[in-house]
Formats: structure tokens, C-alpha cells, sequence
């Protein structure tokens, strides 16, 4: 029996974990114009109840997330898992980053509290504005205690030597005493969400990957998933079978 079909039948208690971008929500040009796909907010909504726990992983802030999910029941673990009581970012730091974002074109910056993003999806060559993002941007990540995390046409600094989504993954499985595991996700933090759950399953832990495929979904998240599908249509679609 594959994995997939072995969660589905499991009767212990377990747990349904999911990204928000990329994997609930169409890929947008500014994060304040993504929606959750049509039927997601059903599907999930089924599995509250029938699952120890739903929960959304996500690098959003936990009042962006109650606001794009809208569905009673389900976990929040915003800003990648960290305490969104974390101490914020001085103004000194995001000033600093700004400068740099304004030297980028089509950079834009987002402040989360104890970390900000810096988005270039408008930038008229990415790969350009990529690079000269995480050039600069290092120093100052260095500087204040912070890393650069890259993802979908972002880069993101966040606090150095901090457990990111593998944190947040193994609290709730710990919290909510899981002995099975589903996580979906798309991009490069997912990555680390999937490392937890082969730690899990060391363990003994049922676990099952799923890499929600894009057009900028990372090689490495597909290659390591157990699971792939197309789109945030198509993980409506393996969640409507749970």
C-alpha cells in the first residue's frame, strides 16, 4: 500500500499540515491579491474534525491567514512557525533593507514583525534582481542576526538558527500527540517541512509529502515529495479523497 493510501485508512490520530502560496492560492503578482482556490475552503472545512488537527504552515502573518482561509477550526502557524510575539525588526534594519530594495528595480518590501520579506516579482529580470538582492542584503542579514531565506521571486530575513516550518511541524505533532502526517506545500521552505516528516518517520510516524506543482515550484521539493500534484486544483482535489 502506498503512502497516500496508507493515511487515508490510518485510524490513529492524524494530521492534515499545508502551505498557503502556491499550494491553497494561485501564485500572484503582490501577495495582497491572492484568494484561495475555489473549493479549498470546502474541502478543508470536511477534514476539520475528521482529522486531530488542520493546520496552515505559512510565512504570512496569523491575521493574513485567518482572513485568506476563513474556515473555523483550523491551526494558524503563521510567519513560518515563529512567535508572531517575537520582537520586531528595528527600524535601523528595515531602513537599511529599504535602501537596498530601492536600488532594485521592481523590488518591494514587506515587514512581518521579527522578519521581512523583500519581493521582486515585478522586477523586469529576475534573475538579475535575485542576485543583487541576496548580495546586499547578506551584510546587513549578517549584521543584525538574521539569514536570508529564499523563495518564489522573495527573499526573506528571518532570525538566524531559528527552526522555520521544520519547527513549526514537529510542535504540532508533538502537541497534538500525531502518529500520522500529511504536509503540502511548493516551495523551498517546504523543503525543510519535508525534513521534519522524514524525521518523523524514522520515528515511526506515517508520513506523506506533497509537492503542489508549478511553473516555479523547486526541483528538489518534486524530487522529494511522495506525492506530487498539479496545482492548488489538483491538491482540492487529493484533499476532497482524504
Amino acid at each position: 500500500m502506498d503512502r497516500l493510501a496508507s493515511f487515508r485508512t490510518w485510524e490513529g490520530r492524524a494530521g492534515v499540515l499545508l502551505d498557503f502560496d502556491g499550494t491553497l492560492s494561485p501564485i500572484v503578482a503582490k501577495p495582497e491579491l491572492a484568494r484561495i482556490r475555489d473549493g479549498a475552503r470546502d474541502a478543508i472545512a470536511r477534514l476539520v474534525g475528521r482529522y486531530a488537527v488542520v493546520a496552515i504552515v505559512s510565512g504570512r502573518t496569523g491575521d493574513q491567514l485567518r482572513d485568506l482561509v476563513g474556515v473555523d477550526g483550523v491551526r494558524l502557524a503563521a510567519l513560518y512557525g515563529l512567535a508572531e510575539g517575537a520582537t520586531p525588526l528595528s527600524s535601523g534594519v528595515l531602513d537599511a533593507v529599504r535602501s537596498v530594495a530601492d536600488g532594485v528595480q521592481g523590488a518591494r518590501v514587506e515587514p512581518k514583525g521579527g522578519s521581512v520579506a523583500v519581493h521582486y516579482r515585478a522586477a523586469e529580470d529576475a534573475a538579475t534582481a535575485q542576485g543583487a538582492l541576496a548580495a546586499r542584503l547578506a551584510p546587513i542579514a549578517g549584521a543584525a542576526g538574521l539569514e536570508l531565506l529564499p523563495g518564489k521571486m522573495v527573499i526573506e530575513l528571518v532570525p538566524a538558527g531559528r527552526p522555520l516550518k521544520d519547527g513549526a511541524v514537529d510542535r504540532i505533532v508533538e502537541e497534538e500527540r500525531l502518529d500520522a502526517v500529511l504536509y503540502a506545500g511548493d516551495d523551498v521552505a517546504d523543503l525543510h517541512a519535508f525534513q521534519a516528516l522524514d524525521r518523523l518517520a524514522e520515528r515511526g510516524v506515517r508520513t506523506v509529502k506533497v509537492a503542489v506543482h508549478g511553473r516555479e515550484t523547486p526541483e528538489a521539493l518534486s524530487d522529494a515529495a511522495d506525492v506530487v500534484v498539479d496545482g492548488p486544483a489538483g491538491l482540492v482535489t487529493l484533499l476532497r479523497g482524504l
